[in-house]
């Protein structure tokens, strides 16, 4: 019987990593992308009951587009694409760095929202078709820093609700998770994460698999087209003047100093 398939941009490592894992435990086929983990992407893919992987740069947004149009030549069943994928750079709100801005909104939104029509277009399934978008809290919670990336991250969580009511079938779903603090990211230590990702209503750390559960619960179409689910422990709730990287440092400080 076939399995069917998720396409899991970035789905090597970190967040990613975690999904493919978690589909895969669902009896999914996973379709690994990567850019440059293609070795991270293989050993994963030989650890899965059926994986493939599939290497093309978000950078190059009709690579992108052909990429996903060949897949759907090929997968009798593809039922969900989870944009997942980002770059991450900081640059600050009283000068963003036209670079970062351009790759960020290139990677982090373009990309994703022609990759998500072309899978809507041209994938074949005999269930319901679910299109994943990987945001992030800073849409309902945004402080000065990662100027660039927070931009591209509400770019992309606009095109949830369009692309929902937009959608060519009524079986079609559109859906967003907005994940709070997971990792250690940009210049953090692993440690500091002990302090920075408490820093939400529940004190308590989010986990790569509570995302992962959440995308595999979408994944089953069950809630309205256009709906976003945070996972994140309440952050969104919170209105924080920075990134809790430097929050968490600040507070670290002052504690020395006390």
């Amino acid at each position: 019987m076939t399995r069917p398939a998720v396409l899991v941009t970035g789905g090597a490592t970190r967040i990613g990593g975690a999904l493919s894992r978690k589909f895969a435990a669902a009896g999914w086929h996973v379709v690994i992308h990567y850019r440059s983990s293609g070795a991270e992407a293989e050993a994963l893919a030989a650890t899965l009951p059926s994986a493939e992987t599939i290497g093309f740069d978000l950078m190059d947004d009709e690579a992108a587009v052909a990429a996903i149009r060949q897949l759907a030549n090929r997968q009798p069943d593809w039922r969900c694409l989870v944009n997942s994928a980002s770059v991450f750079h900081y640059d600050g709100v009283t000068a963003l760095d036209p670079a970062t801005n351009r790759e960020a909104m290139q990677v982090n939104a373009l990309a994703p929202a022609r990759m998500s029509q072309a899978f809507l277009a041209h994938a074949a399934s005999a269930g319901t078709r679910v299109v994943i978008q990987i945001t992030d809290m800073k849409i309902a919670n945004t402080n000065p820093d990662f100027f660039s990336y927070t931009m591209s991250k509400h770019a992309l969580a606009a095109t949830i609700g369009m692309l929902a009511k937009g959608a060519r079938s009524p079986q079609d779903r559109v859906y967003g998770i907005a994940p709070g603090a997971i990792l250690a990211s940009h210049d953090q230590r692993e440690e500091e994460t002990e302090l920075s990702h408490r820093m939400n209503l529940l004190g308590r750390k989010t986990g790569a698999d509570e995302i992962a559960d959440a995308a595999l619960f979408l994944a089953g179409g069950t809630l309205a087209s256009g709906e976003t689910l945070f996972i994140d422990s309440g952050q969104h709730l919170l209105d924080q003047p920075r990134d809790v990287i430097w929050l968490a440092r600040e507070l670290a400080a002052a504690d020395d100093k006390g």
